[in-house]
């Protein structure tokens, strides 16, 4: 079977869908080579690109106005290469397909990641709310199956975009290998050297935005002995924290990093005392699996996706309460054995994120179109 994927994503994000991309290609051609995957991209990323037949694989447009304009191939004209290629299935990684595949006999499946700008869109310009609607739209109504990456987003395609609940399967993200892994005290101690950092912290991983709300883990522990290491790229809403910072004398407290390779991120992740997500809406979080994989408690909000992603042994908390997180935090700082409980405990449960359990739902998502 030949199944092509759009890959833009794959090759020109470094986070979010970028590795949702990356995990899920590399699980399918680890555990199901019997098939070919080729992936369709306006461009590549050489970061991405390791070994020399990787190149095999990889599609780009072709010809004058392919090339001049990039997303009129990847949004229409791809369908002319795929029919070329022969591809079975194409799979919209990040909630589009092109037009035209019905048309073409070329089966399709898309994966919906989240509908945060219809539920929230109050954080989007109203251009890109109407572009993202009739995108998603689109590629749900004329796909031929539907995968949300959590029952939250699955509920909120049916309710937003009234489509039939049967033709929408859940399939779980997985996440990076290096999560995996046992990291050893002295990986954990040259990486706390290199980065400055103390012996116990809390750590926050993620784009620094209003949504992820960890202005509110700072408030939470103004008055708590703990640092805070806060990794991701910065928004308006960074400036917001450091005004609040600067106000209370936390300076020497609150530690901003931002791009650590994977490796590095992962070990960051087994160093943390306690992982910590008040995020207020996210399609997965897939953060909390690369801290439950780490061995690292979580706290987490209590709402939508969080008690999916961060299983029975994870601590959730209210993320508007800031009392509540407090409590939270001083609670599991003053209790190791709770902690070693957490940890156990969630990673039992990440089993179910294992790549080969993953493998074997997107088998048969493809096999039963």
């Amino acid at each position: 079977m030949r199944i092509g994927f759009d890959a833009k994503r794959y090759f020109l994000n470094n986070t979010g869908l970028g590795n949702y991309s990356r995990d899920l290609i590399r699980i399918l051609e680890k555990y199901a080579p019997e098939n070919e995957y080729l992936k369709y991209t306006p461009k590549t990323g050489h970061q991405y690109i390791h070994q020399p037949t990787a190149q095999n694989n990889i599609r780009l447009p072709q010809g004058l106005i392919n090339t001049t304009w990039p997303n009129l191939w990847r949004n229409q004209r791809i369908v002319d290469d795929l029919k070329k290629d022969k591809v079975d299935i194409f799979h919209g990684l990040s909630g589009e397909i092109p037009l035209g595949l019905a048309k073409a006999h070329i089966k399709s499946i898309v994966t919906i990641h989240d509908l945060i700008f219809l539920r929230h869109p109050e954080l989007y310009h109203p251009i890109d709310r109407w572009i993202y609607k009739k995108k998603f739209k689109h590629a749900c109504e004329t796909s031929d199956r539907i995968v949300a990456i959590s029952q939250c987003t699955k509920n909120d395609i049916v309710d937003l975009f009234h489509i039939p609940e049967e033709k929408i399967d859940v399939v779980y993200q997985g996440c990076h290998e290096a999560f995996k892994s046992t990291k050893t005290s002295e990986q954990k101690a040259n990486l706390r050297n290199k980065l400055k950092l103390p012996q116990e912290f809390l750590l926050n991983v993620g784009t620094i935005e209003a949504r992820k709300n960890i202005l509110s883990v700072v408030k939470a522990i103004k008055d708590l002995d703990i640092p805070l290491v806060i990794v991701g790229k910065p928004t308006r809403y960074h400036q917001e924290i450091l005004a609040y910072i600067q106000q209370n004398n936390m300076e020497h407290r609150i530690h901003f990093l931002q791009g650590l390779a994977m490796e590095e991120l992962a070990i960051l992740y087994a160093s943390a005392t306690v992982f910590i997500y008040p995020s207020i809406y996210e399609g997965f979080g897939i953060p909390i699996i690369e801290a439950l994989y780490s061995g690292t408690p979580v706290i987490t909000s209590n709402m939508g996706v969080f008690p999916e992603a961060g299983g029975p042994a994870s601590c959730y908390i209210d993320p508007t309460n800031i009392s509540k997180i407090q409590h939270a935090i001083k609670s599991l700082l003053s209790d190791s054995s709770k902690r070693d409980e957490m940890i156990k405990k969630g990673l039992e449960f990440v089993k179910k994120f294992n790549d080969d359990n993953l493998a074997a739902q997107w088998k048969k998502q493809y096999l039963t179109l």
